[in-house]
């Protein structure tokens, strides 16, 4: 007997049985099994999403330590190539940074706590990479200093930023901060090449984000950025006493609208020409946010995708980005299945 494939996912209960649990309750108490029409509620091995299951559509309910949780409809998602264009992710994916990030993040922890030798622990990854500054400062907050908030822990991060980022564009700062992904070079040349539209698309601030980009360009000699990407997309200007900042720390990725807006504004792409158009990350909440808002992922390996059980949610995962050119460009056969 045919097991019967779950909206929006596209797969039986089975094959999202490695990456997922089931729960009885969700979104906060909103949602139970058994009533209302929910067939099952669903939650990835990080447990920061949960997916409400009904007979004729899945809902995904994205949670959030800051208090301003959302709830968006899971529809199916497929890519045929060859591709109008192609949606990356920045830190991880385009630019190997994750690291530098996470150091500042444990920097800032180090300072809450008076503590310079502090480390965060291999269970930390997940929550510390791929989401809203704000959202990573809260969890580390809530797990190692709840004595102290969040507003004191985001003026110690952007302090210990500003002076780091400075340092890196003197020639100076924390060695192999931004390093560029294997073949990320040929990738986009080979890409603009063939006339792809290519939008970069990064939670990160643009304060944090601009810096890493043009220190990849650097060493790749790639010119300027906006030669090559036809949009980039940034999670905005954070918000500093006089200051006026941009809608951008509770509504980055795994919400869509990064994705959605680099889309629809950047590239000017209808919703009818979402089979030409994928995204490429290497994190959970990335592979998320794509799908939220319509589209197909692919998945690079070095990430948290597989630990956080998404997996099941990428169309296919490469170990590279150049591997990822055949297909992009229409000219690979079947999608080789992988294990979750």
């Amino acid at each position: 007997m045919t097991e019967k494939k779950l909206p929006g996912f596209g797969l039986g209960m089975s094959q999202l049985a490695a990456g997922f649990f089931e729960q009885e309750s969700g979104g906060d108490g909103l949602f139970r099994r058994g009533v209302g029409g929910v067939a099952a509620i669903l939650t990835p091995k990080d447990r920061k999403t949960e997916f409400i299951v009904y007979e004729d559509k899945t809902l995904c309910y994205v949670k959030s330590s800051m208090g301003s949780p959302a709830l968006y409809p899971f529809h199916d998602a497929a890519f045929e190539g060859p591709a109008e264009a192609v949606l990356m992710d920045l830190d991880g994916t385009s630019v190997h940074s994750e690291g530098f990030w996470m150091w500042i993040i444990e920097q800032t922890v180090a300072r809450l706590l008076g503590n310079p030798r502090f480390a965060l622990r291999p269970e930390d990854e997940p929550h510390v990479s791929g989401h809203s500054v704000s959202e990573h400062l809260q969890y580390c907050i809530a797990k190692y200093c709840p004595q102290r908030s969040v507003e004191e822990a985001r003026q110690l991060y952007f302090d210990i930023t500003h002076y780091e980022m400075n340092e890196i564009m003197q020639g100076r700062g924390k060695p192999g901060a931004f390093v560029p992904a294997p073949g990320l070079g040929e990738f986009l040349q080979t890409l603009k090449s063939k006339g792809v539209k290519i939008g970069l698309v990064t939670s990160g601030l643009y304060e944090k984000a601009w810096p890493e980009i043009l220190s990849a360009f650097r060493a790749l000699d790639l010119g300027d950025p906006f030669g090559m990407y036809d949009a980039v997309i940034t999670a905005g200007q954070t918000f500093h006493p006089g200051q006026a900042g941009t809608l951008g720390e509770l509504s980055p990725k795994p919400h869509p609208w990064l994705y959605a807006e680099t889309a629809r504004i950047g590239l000017g792409l209808s919703t009818e020409k979402r089979r030409r158009v994928v995204g490429i990350e290497d994190s959970a909440a990335g592979v998320i946010s794509i799908r939220l808002a319509g589209f197909a992922a692919l998945g690079v390996t070095g990430g948290n995708i597989r630990s956080s059980g998404v997996l099941p949610l990428l169309q296919q995962e490469f170990g590279s980005l150049t591997e990822m050119l055949p297909l992009l460009l229409g000219e690979a056969g079947p999608a080789a299945a992988f294990e979750a």
